[in-house]
C-alpha cells in the first residue's frame, strides 16, 4: 500500500480534533469570562531506522487567548467584573485552586458563595459563607459587607475578602475543566493590585465570526484529505489493474 495515503489520513485526524477546539470556542461564545483556546497545525517527521521520509501533521494548542472580554453593566449586585489583569480564586472539582474571569455570583442554600456554575470562592479564611442579609456589597478589592436584616446602613458588616491573584500569562495552563491553574502546581499568592467591578460580568472573548469562518476552512482542508485518500486507492487500483494485465 502507498504509504502516502498515512499522510493524508493524519491530516485528516488532525483537522478533526482542531474542528473540537474550535467548536469548544463557539459554544462558549456567551459564557462569562471565557478564554478562547488558540490552535495551530506543524509539520512533524517521522523518525525511525534510517533518515525521516514522511512528514505528517500534527494540531496542539500553543496557548490561550488572554485578550479581555468586554465589561457589560448588569446592576446585579452580585455580579463583578475584574478592571484589567487578574482572576478570581475557586475551588475547583477536583479539590485544586482554580483561577476564573466568570464573576456571576450566587449564594447557594448553604450561604456558600460561589459562581453561575457551582464553584466555591475563595477568601481570606477559606470557603466565603454568608449569613443572612438584606443587601450585599462587593468592594472593589474583592471585600464582601453585608447588612443584617432590620438593621440599617451603619450596621455595614464585613464578612470575608474574595482572593484576587495577577499572575503572568506564563504562570497558568488552561486544564480540561475550563479553569485556569498555576502551570507549576500548587497556590498563587493574592494581589492587592487586582480591581472589580461591582454589578457588571465580563463577556467571551470568543470571536462567533471568526469562530464559523474558521469552522469552514477547515471542512474544506478536511475534504482535501479525504480527496487525497481516494485518489491514493484509485491509483492503486489502476496499478494493481496494470500489474494483471501485464
Amino acid at each position: 500500500m502507498d504509504r502516502s495515503i498515512y499522510v493524508a489520513m493524519s491530516g485528516a485526524k488532525q483537522i478533526l480534533q482542531a474542528q473540537v477546539t474550535n467548536s469548544n470556542n463557539l459554544a462558549n461564545v456567551n459564557t462569562t469570562g471565557f478564554r478562547a483556546d488558540l490552535e495551530q497545525f506543524r509539520s512533524m517527521p517521522v523518525f525511525g531506522q534510517g533518515y525521516p521520509s514522511r512528514v505528517y501533521a500534527m494540531s496542539e494548542r500553543p496557548s490561550v487567548d488572554f485578550t479581555p472580554g468586554t465589561i457589560q453593566t448588569t446592576g446585579r449586585e452580585l455580579d463583578v467584573a475584574i478592571h484589567g489583569d487578574g482572576w478570581i480564586s475557586v475551588q475547583a472539582k477536583d479539590g485544586r485552586e482554580a483561577y476564573t474571569r466568570a464573576g456571576d455570583l450566587r449564594v447557594s442554600a448553604e450561604g456558600l458563595l460561589q459562581t453561575g456554575t457551582g464553584l466555591p470562592l475563595i477568601g481570606n479564611k477559606g470557603f466565603i459563607t454568608l449569613p443572612p442579609a438584606q443587601k450585599i456589597e462587593i468592594g472593589v478589592d474583592g471585600t464582601i459587607s453585608i447588612i443584617p436584616p432590620g438593621t440599617n446602613v451603619a450596621a455595614l458588616a464585613i464578612i470575608d475578602q474574595i482572593k484576587l491573584v495577577k499572575p503572568s500569562i506564563e504562570q497558568l495552563d488552561k486544564d480540561n475543566d475550563g479553569l485556569m491553574h498555576a502551570r507549576e502546581g500548587g497556590k498563587l499568592a493574592p494581589s492587592a493590585d487586582v480591581q472589580l467591578v461591582a454589578g457588571a460580568l465580563e463577556t467571551s472573548n470568543a470571536d462567533s465570526v471568526g469562530a464559523m469562518v474558521h469552522m469552514m476552512e477547515l471542512a474544506r482542508q478536511f475534504e482535501l484529505q479525504m480527496k487525497m485518500m481516494k485518489t491514493v486507492n484509485d491509483n492503486e487500483a489502476a496499478s494493481a489493474q496494470i500489474m494483471r494485465v501485464g
